[in-house]
């Protein structure tokens, strides 16, 4: 069975966890690493040219290296690839791409040398985290140019993160500190380092890992805003479902329909002579469950490539050295940004309901407040919503179409994934926000439907949000309210409240 079949694998539900079992298992027996490495050695022991081994990179391809430059040739290219601009990686993300890094050369097919590779798991174990830019990529040849601000503190040059993650320090520093000398880079060791596709990978498992979180509380929040704005149970009938049969869409109908369950809300309007809700409310299991699936797509890409060989020239068991495109990013480039389009609508679906439950409908006052004029109520939280999901709108545009060649010419085709990526992450902290907003003026909108219950799902939720915040009748400072939702958004509360009133949602 090949190394890269039998290694740990990586979920994105069980991220943190998987990469601890996938270091644990490298450190304890790194023969894996040991054999890859033995094949590059016997290969440079042949004479015959190899890739990035012992010849130039990219357009200098073709250009021999002397054995005595070898290891020079290696620390240029982190010299010359660190060429990174803009703000840093958020730490966490740049301690992700650390892992794996060292979970991607741990599946045995890049002949890292074991100095090296044993610096790295040292540097993960002490939570040693590089300082990375966040801009240089093209997302192909590997993320070369983040890679290389990845493994600079390898040579004691770069910077390193305090344990905050709000400041950084000379690498030179923090190894001397650690009693650890700068090493020297072996054969192949810079190439391994730097290509693959693990600054684009970290974002999305990042992104994703927390979005999958979020999905069954758009609908608990959806359903929310339904209640409140005495909305009709019917679109979500499951006969409607089945003739639409979309993964998502069943999903989405199905939580709603616990949620609403032993509404009092709803039968009291039961006949009420309304005959059709506006789409934001209707239609959630369609957009939600598109959003899903779409998601879902994006997050087996990620799945794939945290699992996978992106290296070059590959180092195979029966030592042939053969150099592909693993590293080119267009998978991830897709579904990266596909996956900013699907939260980019469920941000804007969800900014539809608060308007929605501003406007003074079926008995709520305006703005959701009694004494508006002298008070603004809910006004502006609806404003910063629609400044979010605009500026999701343009953030959704696709990295993906974009290519300019690299290279001399010889990377004449460049995913732009790295851009994907970093949209990505905006276009997910603006929908995290829009979510919230929503949760906040659903759940001031239900409180005017009291002494009436809501489905028991929907009451608590609602309950649990009170226990932290109270009802509102005079304008105060909505950012602090802000703050304290995403906070239950993030945390396990909301889902634990759910669950003690029998309600698990898919």
């Amino acid at each position: 069975m090949s190394d890269v079949h039998s290694a740990v694998p990586l979920r994105l539900s069980h991220l943190e966890a998987d990469l601890e079992a996938s270091l644990g298992r490298l450190r304890a027996n790194p023969e894996v690493v040991r054999r890859s490495r033995q094949r590059v050695e016997a290969a440079l022991a042949s004479g015959s040219a190899h890739y990035g081994i012992n010849t130039g990179f990219g357009a200098l391809a073709t250009q021999r290296i002397p054995d005595a430059q070898i290891t020079q040739l290696q620390r240029n290219l982190l010299l010359s690839h660190a060429v990174g601009v803009g703000p840093a990686v958020p730490k966490p993300i740049t301690r992700l791409m650390l892992r794996l890094k060292i979970h991607a050369l741990g599946l045995g097919y890049s002949g890292v040398s074991l100095p090296t590779f044993s610096r790295l798991l040292h540097f993960a174990e002490r939570e040693l985290v590089p300082v990375v830019p966040s801009r240089g990529s093209v997302g192909a040849s590997g993320d070369l140019a983040p890679l290389a601000h990845l493994s600079l503190p390898l040579l004691g040059l770069g910077e390193i993160w305090d344990q905050t993650g709000m400041q950084s320090r000379p690498a030179a520093a923090v190894l001397a500190e650690q009693g650890l000398e700068p090493i020297e880079l072996a054969a192949k060791d810079g190439l391994a380092l730097i290509n693959g596709t693990q600054f684009m990978a970290a974002y999305g498992a990042y992104v994703l890992s927390r979005a999958l979180r979020l999905l069954p509380l758009c609908d608990a929040i959806a359903a929310t805003s339904l209640e409140a704005l005495q909305g009709s149970a019917r679109p979500f009938d499951e006969r409607i479902h089945d003739l639409r049969p979309h993964p998502g869409q069943r999903t989405v109908a199905a939580n709603v329909r616990r949620l609403l369950v032993a509404s009092e809300i709803l039968e009291a309007h039961r006949h009420c002579g309304k005959v059709q809700d506006p789409y934001c409310l209707r239609c959630v299991p369609q957009v939600h469950g598109a959003s899903r699936d779409a998601l879902r797509y994006a997050c087996d890409v990620v799945t794939t490539e945290i699992n996978g060989v992106t290296d070059n020239p590959l180092v195979f068991e029966n030592g042939d050295i053969v150099s592909g495109g693993n590293f080119h990013g267009q998978p991830l480039a897709l579904a990266l940004d596909v996956a900013a389009i699907a939260l980019a609508e469920l941000a804007s679906i969800a900014e539809r309901r608060i308007y929605l439950l501003l406007e003074g409908h079926d008995g709520l006052p305006r703005l959701l407040m009694r004494e508006t004029g002298i008070n603004s109520g809910f006004m502006i939280p609806q404003y910063t919503a629609a400044a979010l999901v605009s500026e999701n709108k343009v953030l959704a545009h696709p990295a993906s179409v974009d290519s300019i060649p690299t290279s001399l010419g010889q990377e004449d085709h460049v995913s732009m994934g790295s851009v994907s990526a970093l949209k990505l992450l905006q276009v997910f902290e603006n929908f995290e926000h829009v979510l919230a907003i929503e949760l906040l003026t659903a759940a001031q909108a239900l409180d005017y439907r009291l002494p009436l219950r809501p489905g028991r799902g929907v009451e608590a939720l609602h309950q649990a949000l009170r226990r932290q915040l109270p009802h509102r009748e005079a304008d105060y400072l909505f950012h602090d309210d802000l703050r304290i939702i995403l906070e239950l958004l993030r945390g396990p509360q909301l889902f634990d409240a759910m669950a003690q009133a029998g309600v698990v949602l898919a």
